[in-house]
C-alpha cells in the first residue's frame, strides 16, 4: 500500500521554502498614489484644476509679457480708445482713460494670489505647530486658551482694518494683518485634533519607552491630520481672497501704487451702469479663483483622509 502512494503523483510531497512562506500576499499600498488616484478619478476636480492652473499660469505670464503698469497714465488722451467694450482687438475691453482691461486683471490676479497663498501659508504652518505643541502641554493650554478666548471675541477684520492703518498700506502690510492673528484660530482646531490623538495606545505607548514629544508629534501625530490641513488651506486661501477683495473695496489694504482685484472692483464699481464690463469683469475672475481653488482643495482633502483608502 505505501509502495503504490508513492508511485501515485497525487501523494508526492511538496518542497517546502521558507522565503515564500513568509511572503505577504497582500497587494502593496502606497499612500500618495492612493490618494491622487483618488483625486484623479474626480472630473470636477480635474476641471477646476485646470481652470485654476490656467489662472495661476496667466497671472503670472501675462504681466511679464505685457509690462503693464497701473501707473503709466496716456500722456495724450484719445477718446476714442476709451471705454471699448471686449472684443476681438480688446478682449476684456478697455478703462475709463483708455488701458486694456485684459491686462489689468492679470496684474491684480497676481497680486491677489500672492496676498491669498502668503497668508495662508503662514496662517497654516504657524498654526498647525503651535497647535501640535499646545494640544501636547497643559501648561501651554491654560495660557493659550486665554489669549484665544480674548482675540476669538474681537472680529477678525476689525482686527485687520485696524493693523492696516498702523502699519499703513501695502500688500506686505496687508499680508501681515491677514495673518497676524488667522493662525491663531487654525491652532486651536489643531490643538483638539491633537487632543483627541494623543491619548492613543501607541502614543501612550511610545511616551512610555521615552520617545520626545516632538517626535511622536512629528511621527504619530501629524501624519493623521493631513486631510485636516489640506481642508484648512482650502479653505483659507479662498477666504483671504474674498477678505482682500472686500478690505480693498473699502479702500482699506493695499496702497495707491499696487493693483489686486478687490482694489479694481472698487475702482470701477462707478461704472456698474454705464460700462458695466469693467466692474464684473474683476468680480468673476474672483469668484472663479475662489470656487475653483475650493473644489480642488475639498476633493485633495478627502482624497488624502485614509480612510477613503478603505476598499
Amino acid at each position: 500500500m505505501e509502495e503504490k502512494k508513492k508511485m501515485d503523483p497525487r501523494f508526492q510531497f511538496v518542497t517546502l521554502h521558507q522565503e515564500e512562506s513568509e511572503h505577504i500576499a497582500a497587494p502593496q499600498y502606497s499612500y500618495w498614489k492612493s490618494v491622487f488616484r483618488r483625486f484623479f478619478s474626480s472630473k470636477p476636480a480635474i476641471l477646476m484644476l485646470i481652470i485654476s492652473g490656467l489662472i495661476v499660469v496667466l497671472s503670472i505670464l501675462q504681466p511679464m509679457i505685457s509690462g503693464y503698469d497701473p501707473l503709466n497714465v496716456p500722456t495724450i488722451n484719445d477718446f476714442s480708445t476709451h471705454f471699448l467694450r471686449p472684443s476681438a482687438a480688446h478682449w476684456f475691453g478697455t478703462d475709463n482713460i483708455g488701458r486694456e482691461l485684459f491686462d489689468a486683471v492679470w496684474l491684480g490676479t497676481r497680486n491677489s494670489l500672492l496676498i491669498s497663498f502668503a497668508a495662508a501659508m503662514i496662517t497654516t504652518v504657524l498654526g498647525v505647530i503651535v497647535g501640535a505643541f499646545w494640544g501636547y502641554s497643559r501648561k501651554m493650554d491654560t495660557v493659550m486658551l486665554e489669549v484665544y478666548n480674548i482675540v476669538a471675541n474681537i472680529p477678525f477684520v476689525l482686527i485687520v482694518m485696524v493693523l492696516v492703518y498702523v502699519l499703513g498700506s501695502g500688500i506686505p502690510q496687508l499680508i501681515f494683518a491677514l495673518s497676524c492673528t488667522s493662525w491663531l484660530g487654525t491652532a486651536y482646531f489643531i490643538r483638539v485634533q491633537v487632543m483627541i490623538i494623543r491619548d492613543r495606545e501607541y502614543n501612550l505607548a511610545s511616551r512610555c519607552l521615552g520617545t520626545p514629544t516632538s517626535k511622536i508629534i512629528l511621527h504619530n501625530v501629524l501624519p493623521y491630520l493631513i486631510s485636516v490641513i489640506v481642508t484648512m488651506i482650502s479653505r483659507d486661501v479662498p477666504s483671504f481672497i474674498s477678505y482682500e477683495v472686500f478690505l480693498s473695496y473699502l479702500g482699506v489694504g493695499v496702497g495707491q501704487t499696487d493693483q489686486t482685484l478687490g482694489k479694481m472692483i472698487q475702482e470701477y464699481s462707478q461704472y456698474m451702469q454705464s460700462a458695466g464690463y469693467l466692474f464684473w469683469i474683476p468680480v468673476a475672475i474672483s469668484a472663479l479663483i475662489s470656487v475653483s481653488l475650493y473644489i480642488v482643495g475639498q476633493t485633495m482633502a478627502d482624497a488624502s483622509d485614509p480612510k477613503t483608502h478603505m476598499q
